[in-house]
């Protein structure tokens, strides 16, 4: 099974990079969230599924408290990302689809595109990974990108996911099919790359 704590318990204490805090999703992020979304859309659209169907406030609020209930009953654990000295949320990075037997999960993240090539992504993916891999006790983390979405697999690479294959038609979103490179890191990799 994987640890996951309460969503308390991560309020109170949580993560932190040299530049970001993350948090649980909540219902107090909803309005910062459809402004990031809806200020990002053109960049979003071609890559996420559920961009077309965020089409207001109240939108964001019904994933918000979604994001809550998914935590709560141990399904994934979604993060906000805010920046540290300005407390403007950048986006959203989370872990999905957990398989508590097999002690894995899926990574999944988004930007808003005026906090793009900050490293703000990798930073995070890094932070979230030592917390699957450390406390939550995870022994795999996927992830999949298309296979056009540059800027999502430079963040894979700088994550040293390692290749796996290609997910055909994996994905139908904005009107194509997407294929997709699917990665994994294990806990083993991720003990690896933590000595280098």
């Amino acid at each position: 099974m994987l640890a996951v704590p309460p969503r308390h318990e991560i309020r109170r204490a949580p993560l932190r990079t040299a530049r970001l805090v993350l948090t649980p999703v909540d219902a107090g992020d909803a309005a910062e969230l459809w402004v990031a979304t809806d200020s990002s859309r053109n960049e979003l659209e071609p890559w996420l599924a559920w961009v077309p169907f965020n089409v207001d406030a109240d939108a964001s609020y019904r994933y918000a408290e979604a994001s809550a209930a998914d935590w709560d009953h141990v399904r994934a654990c979604r993060f906000t990302m805010r920046e540290r000295v300005t407390g403007r949320v950048v986006g959203v990075i989370g872990l999905e689809a957990f398989a508590h037997l097999h002690r894995s999960a899926e990574l999944g993240y988004w930007l808003r595109t005026d906090a793009t090539g900050n490293g703000y992504m990798t930073e995070a993916g890094q932070a979230v990974l030592d917390w699957a891999f450390g406390p939550l006790d995870a022994h795999r983390i996927r992830i999949a990108a298309a296979t056009d979405n540059e800027p999502s697999l430079r963040v894979i690479a700088r994550l040293d996911f390692r290749y796996e294959g290609i997910a055909r038609q994996a994905e139908r979103c904005a009107g194509r099919w997407l294929d997709h490179r699917v990665f994994s890191l294990l806990t083993t990799d991720n003990r690896n790359r933590a000595t280098r």
